[in-house]
This record gives C-alpha cells, structure tokens and sequence, in this order.
C-alpha cells in the first residue's frame, strides 16, 4: 500500500496572502490544507505571502490535518525559492503545479531534495491536455508521489469545454489519471468547482467523483467541506456490509469453498480486498476526526 495513504476527501486552497485564513483553517473539518502560494496570489503579494505561510507552518495548530504549500510554477520568479522557504518548514507534501511530463518531476524532486526536503513526499497537479495524455509516465515517476491532484477548472478551458452539470467535457480525463494513478498505487483528487452558489451542482460532483473512484476533492471555500467529507465517508451501512463480506467469504474457506453469495451477489477475494480498504479508510477517518 503507497506509504502516503490518508484521508483526502476535502483538500482546501487557502491563500497564503491572507493570514486571517490562515489561522480559520486550523479549525475547520478538513482533512487537508492546501497553503496556496500559486496562480491566484498576486504578484505584488508573492513574497508577502510565502513568508506568511512559513510562519504559519512552523506556528503549527493544524491537528491532524494533512498541510500542504502548493508552490508556484518552477519556471516563474518565485518557485525556485517557494520551494526552499518550505523544505524545512515542517509541512506534509508540496504541491508542484503544471507537471506534464516524468522530467516534471524529477526536476520538482531534485529542487525539494536540494533545498533540505529529501524527506519529504511530493503532489502534482495534472492541468493541460499534455498532462492528461502522459499521466502514466508521470504517476510512475516516483513513488515519492503522495498523490495527484487534476486541476479540472483549467483543464476544462484548455479542452475548450463547456461547464455541466454532468462534466461530461472532464469524464474521459478524469478516468485516464484515475486510472494511471491507481495504476501506480497513488492517491488521486477530483479539482475545484468554481461556481460558488451552485451547490446542488457540486454536491452531484462530489457523488461523481467518489463513484468514479477518487479519494476526495479539491475545494476553494469552507461552506463546500459537508459536501465533500459526507459524500467520501464510508457509510454505517458500507462498513456493515464490508464486515459481513469479510467474514462471509472467510466462513465459506474454511468449509473449503472459493466463493460464496452474499445478499444475492457473488462475492470473491477481490471483494474482500475492497471490503478492507473501506475498513481501513474509516478508521483513519474517525481517527482524523478525532485530532480536529
């Protein structure tokens, strides 16, 4: 199992500018914190903001919340040194943005790693067509990926698609970096919704993406989080039926059978192995929970 393995169903971006939110977000029911140093932080708030969030993460307060700094794209003024203000800052994973390629990585690799953060484990983010197409090749880069987040919003514009309420424009490159991510054992998150007031709407993506596969979402504002934590929270009556698979199938070994029928479904080893990471993934869940 990837070493990285956590609850991620709520990952927030919160703006290194403003340390206002900075500190809220050490009391929301999050999972993970993603301290944002990238697009939407103004040029003249760049270096305002990094040292905002350093003094953030080393202030600490986050319980048991994943906390992560996206930085800025390696090619601008100011990724080079977000990376080496944050290596040693004491923060979870740094997010790398716009990676398209195995090359990707392993330049975002090399920075952290000389910047004092061999340690520390790496998210990138799939935005662009080109990113889509090699997810393989940059899922199996490293297995210092923690996870891969898809950065829907600006991939649906580059894709020139249209914004529905089915994402129908998203589905076949949601599917091809699940399926490159899963492939390689990394944790996947769906992207942000933009619209705000639309809440039907994102709670319909939140329920997509869970049953497409991906373990949680990407969000920009508190009020989404119900939404997102509810919808990839395994249910009273999941855990239940996961049990009750597990010892179904092992009753049905001892007595020397290889498969065996449960509320009329066939049930074999697979489903056990399903049935388990459920398992496992509500009790980290409720053990999160518990450090909020």
């Amino acid at each position: 199992m990837n070493p990285y393995y956590r609850p991620r169903r709520s990952m927030l971006y919160v703006p290194g500018s403003n340390t206002r939110y900075l500190h809220k977000a050490r009391t929301l029911r999050v999972d993970s914190v993603i301290l944002d140093l990238g697009d939407p932080i103004l040029v003249d708030k760049k270096v305002e903001s990094r040292r905002n969030v350093c003094e953030a993460v080393l202030a600490g307060g986050y319980g048991r919340r994943e906390v992560v700094v996206r930085v800025n794209d390696l090619d601008s003024p100011w990724g080079r040194e977000d990376v080496k203000a944050v290596a040693r800052a004491g923060v979870d994973a740094v997010l790398f943005p716009n990676i398209e390629s195995r090359g990707d990585v392993d330049e975002a690799i090399a920075l952290l790693d000389e910047s004092g953060g061999p340690h520390l484990p790496i998210m990138v983010m799939i935005e662009s067509p080109l990113g889509v197409l090699r997810a393989e090749e940059i899922a199996a880069a490293s297995d210092r990926i923690a996870c891969i987040v898809v950065a829907t919003s600006d991939l649906r514009n580059q894709l020139h698609g249209r914004r529905t309420p089915d994402r129908v424009a998203l589905l076949h490159s949601l599917s091809h970096v699940l399926l490159a991510g899963r492939a390689h054992d990394r944790s996947v998150v769906d992207g942000i919704s933009t619209d705000l007031k639309d809440m039907q709407s994102f709670e319909y993506g939140c329920r997509l993406a869970r049953d497409l596969g991906f373990d949680g979402k990407s969000l920009v504002h508190p009020f989404q989080l119900p939404y997102c934590n509810d919808a990839f929270t395994p249910k009273p009556h999941e855990t239940a039926a996961a049990n009750e698979v597990i010892e179904a199938l092992d009753r049905a070994h001892r007595e020397g059978r290889g498969t065996v029928v449960v509320n009329g479904r066939l049930v074999e080893g697979h489903h056990v192995k399903a049935a388990r990471r459920l398992l496992a993934m509500s009790d980290l869940i409720a053990k999160l929970e518990a450090g909020w």
